[in-house]
């Protein structure tokens, strides 16, 4: 009895191992893993060389000096350093950057939701206002800006001159430190219509039924957007918020463009461009990058500056991808 007994425990053990090497169940096993990895290779493959290897190389120059011609040398922390506590212009671009991502990507997440709720709220000519407020989107961020510091030219812009006949002083807009930001934030607020598509599609999803179950109920407006709508569209907004924030971090194009123009440099070949006017208040730390990457050719301090905006937008996101933020619901 107990030999049967201990050969049965011996039979159950092989069954419930590992199958044998060559067995059909693990054939079967490793040709999934084969499909499966061949069906991941673009990715993987895309990840390595565009994300990773990049990575890798930054934080290797980051601990060298190199400038494009020379072979690289080990120079240990010297230009996480030189970064850190010595570099002038890193502390302004980095305020800069970081009110942009505050203030840009709220702004633009609270005014794209509230065009694509007035647009949903329309009864009659929905098409013409969605093309209206989707059209400024398509122009280009070089053309955008240039219309732009147009517009708020100080002296000769038009928005200053209708200013003034209400009796208002315009401020100096693009040619202000202190107006220099906003008015970059009342750019990124006229292309809104990519928000405002997107916040449509899923104010559009919410059910029907639920805003006839809170009717029913006696509530008003703001109830129903609070308890109804909200809900319904948080993780739209949660996904706005980390786009904004990823795409702000690597703010570039439209503050360096509106700098030179306000300054009245002309732009043209050979030109050295110095990014930051007025008074480096559109200074941002991509434009750093490349000015400390491509003009000075320091490519370990730029690397450096590269990390750190990498490690801050990680960090940012991360924080937005919690729970304890509110904006994802509890039950998810």
């Amino acid at each position: 009895m107990a030999v049967s007994l201990s050969t049965s425990a011996k039979s159950a053990g092989r069954a419930a191992g590992p199958a044998p090497r060559n067995s059909p169940l693990r054939r079967k096993r490793n040709r999934q893993r084969l499909r499966t990895l061949g069906f991941l290779s673009p990715w993987l493959v895309g990840f390595s060389v565009f994300f990773g290897y990049p990575l890798i190389a930054t934080v290797y120059f980051s601990f060298m000096h190199y400038n494009q011609i020379k072979e690289p040398t080990f120079v240990g922390l010297r230009n996480w350093r030189y970064v850190l506590e010595q570099m002038p212009l890193f502390g302004p671009a980095l305020w800069n950057t970081l009110w942009l991502v505050v203030v840009m990507v709220a702004l633009r997440v609270v005014f794209g939701l509230g065009i694509g709720l007035l647009i949903t709220k329309i009864k009659s000519g929905v098409g013409l206002f969605r093309t209206a407020f989707y059209i400024p989107y398509l122009a280009p961020p070089v053309a955008a800006t240039v219309a732009f510091v147009f517009l708020l030219n100080p002296s000769t812009g038009p928005v200053n001159e209708m200013l003034s006949w209400i009796g208002l002083q315009g401020p100096g807009w693009f040619n202000d430190p202190d107006w220099s930001k906003p008015s970059l934030v009342m750019l990124s607020l006229w292309g809104i219509g990519d928000l405002m598509v997107i916040f449509m599609a899923s104010l559009l999803d919410v059910p029907k039924e639920q805003y006839e179950a809170a009717e029913l109920d006696g509530a008003g407006a703001w109830t129903k957007f609070r308890y109804v709508t909200w809900p319904a569209i948080t993780p739209i907004v949660l996904f706005a918020v980390v786009t904004g924030v990823v795409q702000t971090m690597q703010y570039y194009t439209q503050a360096l463009v509106a700098g030179k123009l306000a300054s009245g440099v002309s732009i043209g070949p050979g030109t050295v461009i110095q990014p930051g006017y007025p008074d480096h208040s559109t200074l941002t730390v991509p434009q750093l990058v490349y000015s400390m990457g491509f003009q000075n050719f320091n490519t370990g301090a730029a690397c450096v500056l590269s990390l750190v905006l990498f490690a801050i937008a990680m960090a940012v996101t991360l924080l937005l991808m919690r729970k304890s933020v509110g904006l994802i619901p509890a039950e998810d």
